[in-house]
C-alpha cells in the first residue's frame, strides 16, 4: 500500500513537471516562431543582421564584443568619440551590415537605425503607434514610475497634455532667480577654496557640486523648498538607480526563464524596500506642499501640475489611487530627469571649456557686455549666443541620453521599410552626432561655431541633432535643462578661469546617462 502511494505521488509529480515544461515549451516555441517571422520579414526587405541563437539571440556576441573592447585607461588621451568603447557591438555590426540592421535578445527582435532620413520618418509617426520599449520601462519603473517619460498610448497623451503647459519657455524664465540663488551658494564655496589656495588656486571635482546644485534647483522649482528637504528623496533615487542599472538593459535577456517566472525587477528585497520608501517620502512631501499652497496661495511647479490633473479628472480614468499614482510617478520623472541630466551636461561642458580656454574668454566677454555684475537674468539670457553655442556643441558630443528606443505597437512604415509590430527600434545618438556625412570631417572636434546660425544650419540633416530625443516625445524638460545650464556656465566662467587637472581621467561611463566615471576635476583660479 505504501509503495503504491509513493508511486502515485511520483506519477503526479512527473505529470506536473511534464505539464509545466509542455506549457512553457508551447509558449516559448510560439514566441520563437514570432521572432523568426519578424526577422524573416525584415530580411525579405533587405535588412540583414547577425545570426541569432535560439535561446539568447545575439546577447552572447554582444557580451563577447564588449569584453574584447579596450576601454579608456586613464592615460589622459581625450577622445570625444566614445561610441565604439561604450557600445562596440553597434559599431561592430554597423561595419558589417550598414546603418540599418536587425539583431535579437532572446524573445525581442530589435532594429538599429542610424540613417538620417529614416530617423526623420520615425519622428513623424503618430506617437500612439510607437512608444517607449516596454521591457525597458518595466525595469526602470521603480525610479521613473509610469509617468510622462515612460508611459505609452492614451495614458501618455493624457499626461503630456497636463504637464506640457507647465514647461513652456515663459514659465521657465520665472525660475531663473531660483537657479541663480542655488548656483551662488556653490560659487561662494569655490571662492573660499580658491582664496585658501592662493595664486595657484585649487583643484575642485565639479560634477558632485553640480549634482547638488541641480538637486537644489529642482527641489525649489518642484516643491518650493530647499535642497535639504528633498535630499532624502534624491538620495533614495540615486541608490535605487545604482541598483537597477547595475546591468545594461541592452544585454537584457528576454527569454524562457523571464517569460515563465516573470521579470526579476522585484527580486531584490532591498530594491523593493527602497522603492516603497521613496514613494512614501514623495507622497508625504506632496501632501505637505498641498497644505502650504493652501495657506500661502503659492503655486510651484508641482502644485500647477496637481491643479491640471484635478481639472482633467473625468471620473473614469481617475480615482484616488490613480491620482496618487499619477503624482508619485511624475514626481519621480521630474526629479530624475531634472537632477541628473543637467548636472552631467554641465560637467561635460566645463570639461570641454577647460580644454578650450579661448571659449572661456569669448563667453566672459559676452557676459560682461550683456549681464549686470556678470549675473544673467530673464532679460539677458536670450542675448548669450556664445553660451548657447557652447552648450549645444557639448550636447552634440555628449548627449545626456545616448540611446533612444521605440517599440512598434502596430506595423509602421519608415521610408520603403515596413517594421512589424513588436520590433524595438534603436537610435544611437552619439553615432548620429558624429557622422561625418552629416556634420563634416570635423565631426569629432569641439567647434561651437557650427551652431552660430542655429541648429538648422549646423548640419546637413537637422533632425539628426537630438540631445533631448525627438518628435512628439521630445523631453518636456528641455527648456528647463537649457536654462539651468546657461545660468551655471555663465556664472562659473564670469568668476573663474580654469584648466583640467593633471589628475583628470577621461572615462565616459554609461548607466542611465553617459557620465564621467571618475568625475571632472579642474584647477581653478579667480578671474
Amino acid at each position: 500500500m505504501e509503495s503504491f502511494f509513493v508511486e502515485a505521488v511520483n506519477a503526479i509529480w512527473w505529470i506536473v513537471v511534464v505539464g509545466i515544461i509542455g506549457v512553457g515549451y508551447h509558449a516559448y516555441g510560439g514566441a520563437v516562431v514570432e521572432q523568426w517571422r519578424m526577422r524573416r520579414y525584415l530580411r525579405k526587405q533587405g535588412v540583414k543582421g547577425p545570426p541569432p541563437s535560439i535561446f539568447n539571440g545575439n546577447v552572447s556576441e554582444m557580451k563577447r564584443v564588449q569584453s574584447e573592447t579596450i576601454h579608456y585607461s586613464g592615460d589622459n588621451i581625450i577622445s570625444h568619440d566614445y561610441s565604439s568603447s561604450l557600445f562596440p557591438y553597434f559599431e561592430h555590426w554597423r561595419k558589417q551590415y550598414g546603418r540599418v540592421y536587425t539583431y535579437s535578445t532572446g524573445l525581442k527582435q530589435h532594429l538599429y537605425i542610424n540613417h538620417p532620413e529614416m530617423v526623420k520618418e520615425l519622428t513623424q509617426i503618430n506617437t500612439l503607434n510607437v512608444g517607449r520599449i516596454t521591457h525597458v520601462t518595466k525595469r526602470l519603473e521603480p525610479i521613473l514610475g509610469n509617468g510622462v517619460i515612460t508611459s505609452n498610448g492614451s495614458h501618455w497623451a493624457h499626461q503630456r497634455r497636463i504637464m506640457a503647459h507647465e514647461f513652456t519657455h515663459d514659465k521657465i524664465k520665472g525660475m531663473i532667480g531660483s537657479m541663480v540663488d542655488s548656483a551662488m551658494q556653490m560659487l561662494s564655496k569655490w571662492e573660499e577654496m580658491v582664496e585658501r589656495g592662493g595664486q595657484m588656486g585649487c583643484e575642485i571635482r565639479v560634477d558632485e557640486d553640480f549634482k547638488d546644485v541641480s538637486a537644489d534647483v529642482i527641489s525649489r522649482v518642484c516643491f518650493g523648498n530647499s535642497f535639504f528637504k528633498g535630499k532624502k528623496i534624491i538620495s533614495m533615487i540615486n541608490d535605487l538607480s545604482t541598483a537597477i542599472t547595475r546591468r545594461s538593459f541592452l544585454f537584457r535577456l528576454n527569454g524562457f526563464t523571464e517569460m515563465v517566472f516573470g521579470s526579476k525587477k522585484h527580486s531584490d528585497v532591498n530594491t523593493n524596500e527602497l522603492e516603497k520608501a521613496l514613494e512614501s517620502s514623495i507622497w508625504e512631501t506632496v501632501k505637505e506642499r498641498e497644505s502650504e499652497c493652501v495657506e500661502t496661495h503659492k503655486k510651484d511647479l508641482l502644485q500647477l501640475i496637481l491643479d491640471g490633473a484635478m481639472r482633467s479628472c473625468d471620473g473614469n480614468l481617475w480615482d484616488k489611487s490613480a491620482y496618487k499614482r499619477f503624482v508619485v510617478d511624475n514626481c519621480k520623472s521630474i526629479l530624475v530627469a531634472g537632477h541628473e541630466s543637467t548636472a552631467v551636461s554641465v560637467s561635460w561642458c566645463i570639461m570641454l571649456l577647460a580644454l578650450n580656454p579661448n571659449w572661456q574668454i569669448r563667453i566672459r566677454d559676452e557676459i560682461l557686455s550683456s549681464c549686470k555684475n556678470g549675473i544673467p537674468d530673464a532679460e539677458t539670457i536670450p542675448n548669450l549666443k556664445t553660451v548657447t553655442m557652447v552648450i549645444q556643441e557639448t550636447m552634440r558630443l555628449y548627449p545626456p541620453t545616448p540611446i533612444v528606443g521605440r517599440e512598434a505597437f502596430t506595423d509602421i512604415r519608415l521610408g520603403n521599410l515596413v517594421v512589424p509590430k513588436g520590433v524595438c527600434i534603436w537610435n544611437l545618438i552619439p553615432a548620429l552626432h558624429r557622422d561625418p556625412e552629416i556634420w563634416g570631417e570635423d565631426a569629432n572636434e569641439f567647434k561651437p561655431e557650427r551652431f552660430s546660425e542655429g541648429i538648422f544650419r549646423a548640419c546637413k540633416y537637422p533632425q539628426s541633432y537630438m540631445p533631448f530625443g525627438f518628435g512628439p516625445r521630445i523631453c518636456l524638460g528641455k527648456n528647463l535643462a537649457m536654462m539651468e545650464a546657461k545660468v551655471l556656465v555663465s556664472l562659473i566662467v564670469s568668476k573663474f578661469s580654469f584648466t583640467l587637472s593633471p589628475t583628470y581621467q577621461h572615462s565616459p561611463n554609461h548607466k542611465l546617462l553617459v557620465e564621467p566615471q571618475h568625475g571632472v576635476v579642474i584647477r581653478i583660479v579667480r578671474q
